[in-house]
């Protein structure tokens, strides 16, 4: 806690500033790939903070992770060559992400 943030790790770094982040509340969360880092202690604490302690809050996550966005979102916008496309469902979006669509 004394030493310069400097010297510490990125997962340090991501740890400490998902910390500030939940000490304030708010209503809307802009959320880019926080789970990607640290360990799986690190994000069951992710998980449990942000969708069961905030799950009343409105939402938006950045992920490649596709089990993560089933998990969580009931409406997927895909980027693309600098054009959003709004999706209501999550395979069709994953679909037209992949190429398949």
């Amino acid at each position: 806690m004394r030493e310069p943030l400097k010297t510490y790790s990125s997962g340090m770094r991501a740890r400490l500033g998902f910390a500030i982040s939940m000490a304030v509340e708010f209503d809307c969360y802009l959320i880019d790939e926080i789970i990607a880092v640290g360990d799986s202690r690190f994000h069951a604490k992710c998980e449990r903070e942000l969708f069961e302690k905030r799950g009343d809050r409105a939402m938006i996550m950045v992920s490649h992770m596709p089990d993560m966005i089933r998990r969580h979102c009931h409406t997927v916008c895909v980027l693309s060559s600098g054009q959003v496309t709004l999706f209501s469902d999550v395979d069709v979006a994953y679909a037209f992400y992949e190429g398949r669509a």
